[in-house]
């Protein structure tokens, strides 16, 4: 079976023991946190992947690092899997996690990079256009980026869709399209 199954797998079966217990907001806020912690924190990363560390080591760690901020249930599981010796799966099953979450609450996500800041005006805008646009659900969670080597413009990233209407790509495609023009080239043999 393939490592995000798996980890698929443990995101459901997280979520269900949440909404369960009613506590599924705050479950989710302890993934999110711990997803962070894990981009954040290279040596957390090294920490969970190292099988020179025991896992016994490990499980008494996680109880030390997290009993007390995280709720019991996340605790237990985050044990849980460091007990079964599968806590190198933590970070992808923080990821199935939110995704399942978002489609649970019906929420999208886009990602937009420009190449300037993006006032929170021109935020807002984009993300109602988005919810309104009948492709995406009534909530989205819009990430923006930075880029300058777009040097103007956008590119929007929405589920499978790509929309680049940056001046690079822009720039990009009519240098290729007069990479094939014939009075280019004639100009060039003179």
């Amino acid at each position: 079976m393939s490592v995000s199954r798996i980890a698929s797998r443990y995101a459901k079966s997280l979520i269900d023991l949440a909404i369960e217990q009613d506590i599924l907001e705050k479950v989710k806020d302890d993934v999110s946190s711990f997803e962070a912690l894990v981009v954040n924190s290279r040596d957390f990363l090294a920490f969970l992947k190292s099988p020179v560390i025991k896992f016994g080591k490990k499980k008494a760690i996680i109880r030390e690092l997290f009993a007390g901020k995280y709720q019991d249930l996340t605790v237990k599981f985050l044990e849980l899997l460091a007990q079964k010796q599968r806590e190198s799966l933590l970070p992808d099953v923080a990821v199935h996690f939110m995704d399942q979450y978002r489609y649970l609450k019906q929420i999208s996500t886009a990602k937009i990079t420009s190449a300037t800041k993006l006032t929170p005006e021109m935020v807002k805008t984009i993300k109602t256009r988005l919810e309104k646009s009948g492709v995406a659900f009534e909530q989205v969670e819009l990430e923006t980026t930075v880029d300058p080597k777009l040097i103007g413009g956008f590119i929007l990233e929405f589920g499978d869709y790509v929309y680049d209407s940056s001046i690079a790509h822009k720039l990009d495609d009519l240098r290729k399209s007069f990479t094939g023009n014939l009075y280019e080239s004639k100009i060039m043999t003179r």
